[in-house]
């Protein structure tokens, strides 16, 4: 048993470095080069031109350091622009290349881990494919909790806005003043939005990729209202009192949904934990059962039926939850 352990915190020791050294290195490299550009344009030193230079990164990048790595991903974007969207929602510094690194890294590790304790080939493969998706599940987690807290300052930040326009300031400024005064998350996308008119890029360009890095229709009426106003006219802040009233509404039509098909989701998911948590325990409790599964062709069958089921009724449960509002 002590070779085996040996071996396996060698391989691990060499892909963490390879890591590191392909993925992780130069892209912290190509990172602060770009940072130090861009502190000469905002001024020397300091957190605050960091914290600036932050949030102007975080708009299109590739999807490694590695241009070799990016030419054989372009044309996976089916796979990668999904990623790379979660990753923006979640505001990381990370890229696609790096979470499909991780992911890979934890898939190998999680086979490894699983052959050596348990002997058994299949297992491992299935441990193996769960543990590639852990990263990944991780990261929407991450941004579904960040668009979820968006949501729910945003009618806040208008309300900000709308008094600041009474005041008799410009829609700018207000803009910065929403950003400053605002929480996070919502400060900081304000602030991306007044930085990017602010270093040149026109105010309706920077409305619409507000809209576009937002996937909330609250941030589509508002960007479509400001739009709307410059191109007519109109009491602006009006119109923003009355969008932050709706969107209020919204939100709680929202929460009273998710209290409705809570049930539904809680159901779903003890029915997608309960077969693989007996499966582990039936391991540890009575292994000759999964021995006489595992070694005969109709148990094998039975299990990819198994798989097959259980995914198109997580499939089934997740569109009878998914209620529209």
């Amino acid at each position: 048993m002590l070779v085996p352990a040996i071996v396996f915190l060698i391989v691990l020791g060499v892909v963490f470095g390879v890591f590191y050294t392909a993925i992780l290195r130069p892209e912290d490299a190509r990172r602060d080069a770009v940072h130090a550009r861009l502190q000469q344009q905002l001024g020397k030193g300091g957190r605050a031109p960091r914290k600036r230079a932050s949030s102007l990164l975080r708009g299109d990048r590739d999807l490694t350091a590695l241009p070799l790595v990016d030419n054989l991903l372009l044309p996976f974007t089916i796979i990668t622009r999904p990623l790379g969207e979660h990753i923006a929602h979640a505001n990381l510094q990370l890229t696609v290349g790096a979470l499909l690194a991780t992911s890979s890294i934890a898939s190998v590790l999680a086979f490894v881990v699983v052959e050596v304790l348990t002997g058994y080939e299949l297992v491992a493969l299935g441990v193996a494919a769960v543990a590639f998706y852990v990263p990944i599940v991780v990261v929407r987690f991450k941004a579904t909790r960040r668009i979820r807290a968006f949501e729910e300052q945003f009618p806040e930040s208008v309300d900000l806005i709308a008094r600041a326009l009474r005041a008799g300031h410009a829609f700018t400024t207000a803009l910065s003043m929403a950003a400053d005064e605002s929480p996070e998350p919502v400060g900081g996308e304000f602030k991306r939005l007044y930085d990017e008119q602010n270093f040149g890029m026109p105010l309706s360009d920077a409305m619409r990729d507000f809209a576009r890095r937002i996937p909330l229709l609250d941030a589509k009426f508002f960007v479509t209202a400001v739009l709307t106003q410059r191109e007519s006219g109109g009491n602006l802040a009006e119109v923003l009192d009355n969008l932050a009233t709706v969107v209020r509404e919204r939100f709680k039509v929202k929460r009273q949904v998710r209290v409705i098909s809570a049930h539904g989701r809680m159901t779903g998911y003890v029915l997608m934990g309960l077969p693989p948590a007996l499966a582990m325990a039936f391991m540890v409790v009575s292994e000759s059962h999964i021995e006489m599964l595992l070694g005969d062709i109709i148990g094998l069958w039975m299990i990819a039926g198994a798989v097959v089921l259980q995914t198109m009724g997580c499939l089934i449960i997740r569109k009878l939850v998914n209620i529209e509002y």
